[in-house]
């Protein structure tokens, strides 16, 4: 009989990147002929914005369970490989994927609680569909989740089932005590403190945390898996993983080879030109791109020759690499900038346009107050080290041509923003857009882009977000709670009862900010702290828009910080340099945007005046 649930469960895991793809590829069409139909009948397909939202919760689902079905979950890493005793290795393992396996049973069982209410109410999302239908993705996903969890405890089957079933019987009891015992709220704690450590996936410690508040309170369970609907369905979100997919069509085709080509024509072939020209580029292509570390392993080995063929110091050209890929986060159309607009309630088109200023602002403070830009004598390069990139070269060519080569590349932003800003599309619309002109230039134009490539960019795009949406759900239910209980005004008054002085907050938040982005992963941050410190800012009477570019600022330097810098990460693998060489090497960029940060938190007009020209006040 188990044998039979492991082969079922085989094939079933199968499907899951199937699944997620086959939804995305619906996010992306349905917008899009929307947008075609509008001009000619007025409106299209019935419902449509909520059918993408939907679509966007069985894409979140089924893209979480193949995260981890390929270990991809966001964890903190895997501290219970490390034991040296097989038996406290053991123990940890078992640990580790049962309380994991209990989590997702805690969140299975309050889904199916969501799931019969929703059948109870009789919603329908279109075409005679009801909303249970979809919302159904909710139990058999965190069912799957638990179940290949639970099956990494133990090596042998058997001994994987039972123990399995044998935490899931523990749900309504342990939920019964958390109800009823007064210090089982320490022990719970410490219990997902212990989980965390050793390597459980962080949107379950999230989970967990929210669990123990809601018992507390004697919240229903089905509030959790309530949560996580109400992020996957929010209108703008389906803009996450159709930018993000835009961009993995780009970054998996020649478009970075073009893009280098021609910042390279503009900023000149020397030393100052390429440092510039590095620092521009990895911005802008980590903003099309949707993540940092894509532009590491995109761009690394392209610009590391370049600027080593110019004489810069190895150490200074692995800095700069690594520090200005941070930098895109503040321009359109970065996902955290997305992210941002979603949770502090601000137009997305008004982010985008507040962003542009203070990115190129930071990326002066970069070069300059980085101190990339001194000490340029000519380095003595070992041969070894373009060896390790033979096929990441490309020639220089004039400007004019450069510029001709890339310009499908160069009007990509001007889809995905001007459609926001002209009124001519939503957030999700102007991203499927941006995913067709992808799909149109790079592989009906450049020839670039295969049937299969682009499968893998759906795969990928599920890959990515789908464990980032659960951390995302699970952390807006503990945000709920906190706000909930009055936590955001009670700081409030405690730190206006300990300055009045705006400057000296912005200072103290820079500082808190900068500790956060290096202990929390960006999406994390962006939902945990968001609702908890916005209040606190507009309290001191700081723009939301303006709150958001310091916010975004200041966890760019968290991409340099570990132990959640990924940059670093990446940056020590593309290069094949310890994680304490690449951390030297970005210090004084650390400082440099540091400075840059506090520059955008004391003189809002290099935030706002662009903004205010483009959309009056009235």
């Amino acid at each position: 009989m188990m044998q039979f649930l492991d082969r079922a469960m085989a094939r079933l895991r199968a499907w899951d990147s199937s699944i997620a793809a086959a939804a995305l590829l619906g996010m992306v069409l349905i917008p899009f002929i929307e947008v075609l139909l509008r001009p000619i009948q007025g409106s299209g397909i019935e419902n449509a914005p909520v059918v993408v939202q939907h679509l966007g919760l069985l894409f979140s689902l089924a893209g979480a369970v193949y995260a981890e079905r390929t270990g991809h979950l966001t964890s903190l890493g895997s501290l219970w490989k490390e034991f040296h005793s097989p038996l406290s290795k053991k123990i940890a393992r078992a640990f580790v994927f049962l309380s994991s396996s209990l989590l997702c049973g805690v969140l299975a069982l309050g889904s199916h609680d969501l799931v019969m209410s929703e059948i109870e109410s009789g919603q329908v999302i279109a075409y005679g569909v009801p909303t249970w239908v979809f919302l159904c993705a909710l139990p058999l996903g965190f069912c799957t989740l638990a179940i290949q969890l639970g099956q990494k405890w133990h090596d042998h089957w058997l001994i994987q089932w039972a123990g399995m079933l044998a935490v899931w019987f523990m749900v309504v009891p342990v939920n019964a005590w958390l109800i009823d015992a007064t210090i089982s709220s320490t022990l719970a704690s410490f219990f997902l403190l212990c989980l965390l450590i050793l390597g459980g996936p962080v949107f379950l410690v999230l989970a967990g945390l929210s669990w123990i508040l809601f018992s507390s309170e004697n919240i229903p369970l089905a509030s959790l898996s309530l949560s996580h609907y109400q992020i996957t369905v929010n209108p703008s979100l389906p803009a996450l993983p159709l930018f993000t997919l835009a961009g993995l069509i780009f970054a998996n085709t020649q478009a970075a080879q073009r893009l280098s080509q021609l910042f390279t024509a503009f900023f000149g072939s020397g030393q100052r030109g390429s440092i510039f020209a590095v620092a521009c580029l990895c911005s802008c292509f980590t903003a099309l791109t949707g993540g940092s570390g894509v532009t590491i392993l995109a761009l690394g080995g392209l610009m590391l020759p370049l600027l080593l063929k110019v004489g810069y110091p190895e150490s200074k050209s692995i800095g700069l690499i690594t520090s200005a890929s941070s930098l895109g986060v503040l321009l359109a159309p970065s996902v955290p900038l997305i992210m941002y607009a979603i949770m502090a309630r601000v137009p997305i088109n008004t982010m985008f346009v507040a962003g542009l200023v203070p990115a190129v602002l930071m990326i002066v403070c970069l070069v300059v107050f980085g101190g990339f830009l001194r000490g340029t004598g000519r380095s003595i390069v070992s041969q070894r080290i373009f060896n390790n990139f033979p096929s990441q070269t490309f020639e220089a060519i004039p400007l004019k041509q450069a510029l001709w080569n890339a310009k499908w590349e160069l009007l990509a932003p001007l889809v995905a923003v001007g459609s926001l800003i002209s009124g001519l599309a939503t957030p999700t619309e102007g991203a499927a857009m941006t995913v067709v002109y992808a799909l149109v230039t790079q592989w009906g134009v450049h020839r670039e882009l295969s049937s299969q490539t682009f499968i893998h960019c759906l795969v990928q795009s599920a890959q990515i977000i789908g464990g980032i949406l659960l951390i995302m759900g699970m952390a807006l239910g503990l945000t709920n709670y906190l706000i909930d209980v009055g936590v955001p005004d009670m700081a409030s008054e405690w730190v206006q009862g300990i300055t009045q002085n705006k400057y000296v907050f912005l200072l103290a938040l820079n500082i808190f900010l900068f500790f956060a982005g290096a202990l929390m992963e960006i999406y994390a941050a962006i939902i945990v702290l968001v609702p908890l410190l916005l209040p606190l800012a507009m309290s001191y009477g700081i723009d939301p828009i303006h709150f958001g570019i310091i916010f975004l600022a200041n966890l760019e330097m968290g991409f340099l910080c570990p132990p959640a810098g990924m940059n670093i990460y990446f940056a020590s693998a593309v290069f094949k340099k310890s994680l304490k060489e690449v951390m030297q090497s970005v210090l004084p960029a650390l400082l440099a945007i540091f400075i840059g940060t506090v520059i955008i938190s004391w003189f809002p007009i290099w935030v706002m005046a662009l903004p205010d020209l483009v959309f009056p006040k009235i």
